[in-house]
């Protein structure tokens, strides 16, 4: 399916890259005939990582791809790196449906389904089903992601929220997402190539990065440049990346600032929509494919690119240059050339950056790790000028704000009158009492079906972060059933308050017998009578969480004693330092 050409891509061969597939260079009136059948076919509300796929497929930079995996493809890449044809391509591009997704739509080869936007519910392509179909989340994981390992993000993604089928197919573009956030810098790969073809740009060294910019970076990139007498392309992530990275706002910030630090002309920044799956060897084949279309004529794969760091057992997930030994592998098929590089070190006797592994022995040299960075960040230590840049440095400061002036939020969890609602007025007193900082009280205890649960915290989640984002104190107490329910919220808040907040989950663990002893308003007694319907622990099954930050019990110790003890030492301190 994915390399024949339809009737509604339009291809593109130029110099750049090669050729490429865009789905969305068509004939306006096709366009409009598209959005009006959408309105009266089923349609699916994509998730964040389907969103930026679709976005990647539709623009061709997921060429030679025009759809999502049928089973044959599927298994083709999983087990070969390649599509049922012979052609490479590393990364299973699939979409998931749940069954009641599946009987509720009425999915069915054949069928036509509208993807929509999940943002503004605008249609966004049409997909013809080809097939639906099963898969080994095990073997995916091993195969992708090298184990079946859920220190791994993917893996933890794969094994916890990508439903139980996959559907294929072709897909016709509508229109792309609209963006509201750096336009000037979104390209397009037709786009991208064109805006090299008009500079006369006829090398380009591509620069993957989902991280801060730093000066060894500005170094590496600019080396890479003059060797092969090239210019250079800042083409960082800004879809998904891996849980508590920086976010993409901060991030474009310093990209936009450390563009000024190369010579004139040298340098051009683009972003990628891309939602990235940390699959180190086939993430950095998969980013060549990638950059290929968006017309670069080389690539930089450094150490461990893409790896998402340890496993289970505390080791790296790939060997540091198992990626560039992958990309060498499919050097002849790839038509983009790997710029292998090392780690760069600062050598403080010559004042420069230089390839770790062309530095003698004897020679001192000087870095500055993630973790201490952000220690420096969030202390406000001094940041040195061989590191990073003045501009670099205040705009990160912006975001990694001293611990006195982050937000933080506090989500307790229980069964019904386990104690959490008394717990959190209390802690919202303390908070106040102390001063300083704006604190917000959310109570979410009503009996409610589990689909409105899911919804209602997906909102709550929603306007915490944005208050924890702004340095606020948030309590949230919830009835959510579920540790799926629990961690998509925290994981909701984590994503969207970004780095300068803090997220905890207190389990109120009161034991059901004092919760019900206790029960005023009876509501244990009418929901064991069948008059009540969605209460925890007796009509549906309460999950216990499986890692909170901390667990109380109202039996064990007194509502005062919890907050001026337990709180105060595990959460209240993050006010102060």
């Amino acid at each position: 399916m994915s390399v024949a050409i339809s009737a509604s891509s339009k291809i593109d061969n130029v110099p750049h890259g090669g050729v490429l597939k865009d789905l969305v260079r068509r004939d306006e009136g096709l366009h409009e005939i598209l959005k009006q059948e959408a309105l009266f076919l089923p349609a699916l509300e994509l998730t964040e990582r389907q969103l930026c796929d679709l976005e990647l497929l539709l623009n061709g930079g997921f060429s030679p791809l025009e759809g999502f995996l049928n089973r044959v493809d599927y298994e083709s890449v999983v087990d070969n790196l390649r599509l049922a044809d012979g052609t490479l391509f590393p990364m299973p591009i699939t979409l998931d449906v749940s069954q009641e997704e599946i009987d509720t739509l009425g999915l069915e080869p054949g069928v036509r389904l509208a993807l929509l936007d999940p943002r503004d519910d605008q249609a966004l392509a049409i997909l013809t089903i080809e097939d639906i179909y099963t898969f080994d989340k095990v073997k995916e994981a091993i195969n992708v992601f090298g184990a079946d390992d859920i220190a791994h993000p993917s893996v933890a993604y794969l094994r916890k929220r990508v439903k139980q089928f996959y559907v294929g197919g072709k897909v016709q573009a509508i229109q792309l997402p609209t963006h509201f956030d750096y336009v000037a810098l979104r390209y397009t790969p037709s786009e991208l190539r064109a805006h090299f073809k008009k500079l006369a740009w006829r090398k380009v060294v591509a620069f993957q990065t989902r991280n801060p910019m730093h000066r060894a970076h500005r170094e590496l990139t600019v080396r890479a440049a003059r060797q092969r007498q090239a210019n250079i392309l800042i083409h960082p992530v800004v879809g998904l990346t891996k849980p508590g990275d920086v976010d993409h706002y901060t991030r474009v910030r310093v990209y936009d600032a450390i563009m000024a630090k190369y010579p004139n002309g040298m340098g051009h920044l683009a972003l990628l929509p891309l939602a990235m799956r940390m699959a180190g060897p086939r993430e950095a084949v998969w980013h060549a494919i990638i950059r290929k279309n968006y017309g670069a004529t080389h690539f930089i794969v450094g150490r461990d690119h893409a790896g998402p760091g340890k496993n289970s057992a505390g080791k790296d997930f790939y060997g540091p240059y198992d990626a560039q030994a992958l990309v060498s592998k499919f050097a002849d098929e790839l038509h983009i050339e790997m710029v292998p590089f090392q780690q760069m070190s600062y050598v403080p006797s010559t004042d420069e950056y230089q390839p770790s592994d062309e530095v003698p022995k004897d020679v001192q040299t000087l870095d500055i790790s993630g973790t201490e960075l952000r220690r420096r960040l969030k202390s406000g230590a001094p940041i040195p000028d061989w590191f990073s840049y003045e501009a670099v440095v205040k705009t990160l400061r912006q975001s990694y704000p001293p611990r006195s002036k982050q937000g933080f939020v506090l989500f307790l969890t229980g069964l019904y009158n386990a104690g959490q609602d008394t717990i959190a007025r209390a802690l919202q007193v303390t908070l106040n009492e102390q001063g300083g900082r704006t604190v917000t009280l959310v109570l979410d205890n009503d009996l409610k079906s589990a689909s409105q649960v899911a919804k209602d915290l997906a909102t709550i989640a929603f306007f915490t972060s944005e208050l924890a984002r702004a340095g606020a104190a948030v309590i949230v107490t919830s009835l959510t059933p579920k540790r799926q329910g629990q961690n998509q919220f925290l994981q909701t808040v984590l994503h969207g308050a970004g780095t300068g907040a803090n997220v905890f989950h207190v389990h109120v663990a009161t034991p059901m017998r004092h919760a019900e002893a206790t029960d005023r308003r009876q509501i244990y007694a009418r929901a064991r009578r069948g008059e009540l319907s969605g209460l925890p622990g007796v009509s549906v099954e309460y999950e216990t969480p499986e890692k909170p930050n901390l667990s109380v019990d109202v039996t064990t110790q007194g509502i005062p004693e919890i907050v001026h003890s337990k709180f105060t030492a595990h959460f209240l301190t993050l006010r102060c330092c």
